[in-house]
């Protein structure tokens, strides 16, 4: 049933609403509106300029009314009066196909078409640092393995344990908290749902943990790789399909435990990796995690190249149990609707062409990896994801108008970038 805001409001005491989409950079946008207006909003939206934000469009174009999900409605934990919504962008009476909200819709409804509906599970690691982004925050952060630091994990108790309160109260079902790999870097799991679901948890999920970090004198990044000598952050995604009450990835007999149909699925994930890598690895900066020397840990945690496997972290796909398996593609930028959008088009395209994943490989890509033969590598820089995703008919035809705004503003990104004269370059060439 689709919740009254405007009875929302007057039960739960919410005094502000932030009706909030999420733009084509991932950048959420939003407006503050008094209780008294939400019915209008509601109805109509709330206007913005799409020019002004990562938008693919100019000062010509007429407003975008960022029109809110009701359901979505989601009471800040730290600041109970207000009310935070995700919002679907429209234009001139139309959903703007390009907003990556809307995207994900219409890939649940393509889905949905033979039955199928999408649930996956988000693993988002962040890092706490100073304000300035200089350094961890906690100086006595120090070990070469940190993983699971009990102590360091206790001396950002107030931090972890206040997020994951507002988790709890929220309803998501948190059910673990660790320090991760990296010093400084934490990874906080709550239950899988629906991937629109998920994505708008993904979403308020990054806004809540910065909020909190900046409450207690800290900053927040999800940089895929903010510290070159450490462990970068991802952001693993667990999936599954479901038909009705079914999990059809799950067979007894499979190998695994997984059904022909999820190694279809993992099939188109195959065939589409270097394309989808321009989404799931979407900055400059994310090539550094993907494409990573060894780390003051001993290991990477992040893929290079396209494979699957069992039980087993070194490879870009794992199979961890039946019926479902984790990608391990994506880092700490992802845009949340995108992700889940991408993942859905070349899954169901490798179930209608039933994609063969190819064998499984059960060696250390880290340290076997050149024994795998000749299996395809992930792109080594954006610029080169750019090109794979441009090149791809299927998230061309599939993923319609999102590829070429995404694609002309990325390239605007690439292009700054290479315009951007490193410490490196003048250390290395001055003097040739």
């Amino acid at each position: 049933m689709t919740i009254d805001l405007v009875q929302a409001a007057k039960e739960k005491n919410i005094r502000y609403f932030l009706i909030s989409y999420t733009d084509l950079i991932g950048t959420q946008r939003a407006k503050l509106v008094p209780a008294e207006a939400i019915g209008a909003m509601a109805k109509n939206g709330a206007g913005f300029a799409g020019f002004a934000t990562w938008l693919d469009m100019t000062p010509a174009d007429p407003d975008v009314f960022a029109i809110p999900d009701p359901d979505s409605l989601i009471q800040l934990p730290w600041k109970p009066e207000v009310g935070w919504l995700a919002a679907d962008p429209w234009m001139n009476g139309q959903p703007v196909e390009q907003a990556p909200r809307n995207l994900l819709k219409r890939m649940k409804a393509k889905a949905a078409e033979s039955g199928l509906k999408l649930k996956s599970g988000v693993e988002c690691e962040f890092f706490l640092i100073s304000p300035d982004g200089a350094s961890v925050k906690d100086s006595a952060d120090r070990q070469a393995k940190p993983c699971y630091d009990q102590s360091a994990l206790m001396r950002r108790y107030d931090v972890i344990s206040e997020i994951c309160d507002g988790m709890l109260k929220l309803g998501w079902k948190p059910y673990q908290n660790d320090h991760e790999d990296a010093n400084g870097q934490f990874e906080m799991n709550w239950d899988y749902d629906d991937a629109l679901v998920t994505a708008d948890r993904h979403a308020f999920f990054k806004y809540m943990v910065k909020s909190i970090a900046e409450k207690h004198e800290m900053r927040a990044t999800f940089m895929p790789k903010p510290f070159p000598h450490l462990t970068g952050n991802g952001c693993h995604i667990h999936v599954s399909l479901w038909k009705g009450d079914q999990n059809v990835f799950e067979d007894e007999h499979g190998e695994l435990g997984v059904s022909a149909l999820g190694y279809n699925f993992i099939g188109g994930i195959i065939h589409s990796a270097d394309a989808l890598a321009a989404v799931l690895n979407p900055t400059v900066n994310s090539y550094k995690r993907i494409n990573a020397p060894r780390t003051l840990s001993g290991a990477t945690w992040s893929p290079s190249s396209v494979t699957y496997s069992g039980n087993n972290r070194t490879h870009m796909i794992r199979i961890p149990e039946a019926g479902r398996f984790e990608l391990r593609l994506a880092d700490g930028a992802v845009n949340p609707y995108a992700m889940q959008a991408s993942i859905l088009a070349a899954g169901l395209d490798g179930i209608d062409g039933r994609r063969d994943p190819g064998k499984r490989l059960d060696i250390n890509m880290y340290t076997e990896g050149h024994l795998a033969g000749d299996v395809k590598r992930l792109p080594l820089n954006l610029l080169d994801a750019l090109r794979a995703l441009k090149s791809s008919e299927l998230l061309n035809d599939t993923l319609g108008e999102y590829v070429p705004a995404y694609l002309k503003l990325k390239h605007q990104e690439w292009n700054d970038y290479s315009r951007h004269l490193t410490d490196w370059e003048r250390d290395t060439t001055l003097d040739c």
